[in-house]
């Protein structure tokens, strides 16, 4: 089972709606259920998808090649790609991270719209949750730059 919150896929899809008909490819992150608001019915070591990277459309590595080489591989647990003329599934022009989210018009959340895979393209089952993450500030985030 994946899961994934709500608000999430309402700002991945509002993206691959902004961005039609061009292809939206993006990194997602993880946060445990236990350090959610509202997933107490989920076990506390439950991975929970809650994050996004904003995409960098002007990076032309990523318009050639499909892939977002900006985000660290260890920050992102997953992606989350749009095909504005495409079938609901995974492309070999799509990342090849552990879960991959597709999403096709419409732009809505539904079987037909939106859904999981692994990186093999078998569909993977997938629960939307309602929870969200502790608010941050920008206090809690840690700064690193670059020599």
């Amino acid at each position: 089972m994946v899961y994934i919150t709500r608000a999430l896929v309402d700002v991945l899809l509002d993206l691959a709606s902004d961005a039609d008909p061009d292809r939206v490819a993006t990194g997602v992150s993880i946060t445990p259920a236990d350090d959610l608001d509202g997933a107490d019915d989920l076990p506390p070591e439950t991975p929970v998808f809650t994050d996004f990277y904003l995409p960098d459309p002007g990076n032309p590595v990523n318009a050639v090649f499909g892939v977002d080489l900006s985000t660290p591989a260890r920050q992102a647990q997953g992606q989350f790609v749009s095909h504005p003329v495409r079938e609901l599934e995974v492309t070999k022009r799509d990342d090849l991270a552990e879960v991959i989210f597709v999403a096709v018009p419409p732009w809505e959340l539904g079987d037909r719209s939106f859904a999981a895979f692994d990186r093999h393209g078998e569909r993977r089952p997938l629960e939307v949750v309602d929870a969200k993450p502790p608010d941050k500030s920008l206090s809690d985030v840690e700064w690193k730059r670059g020599d």
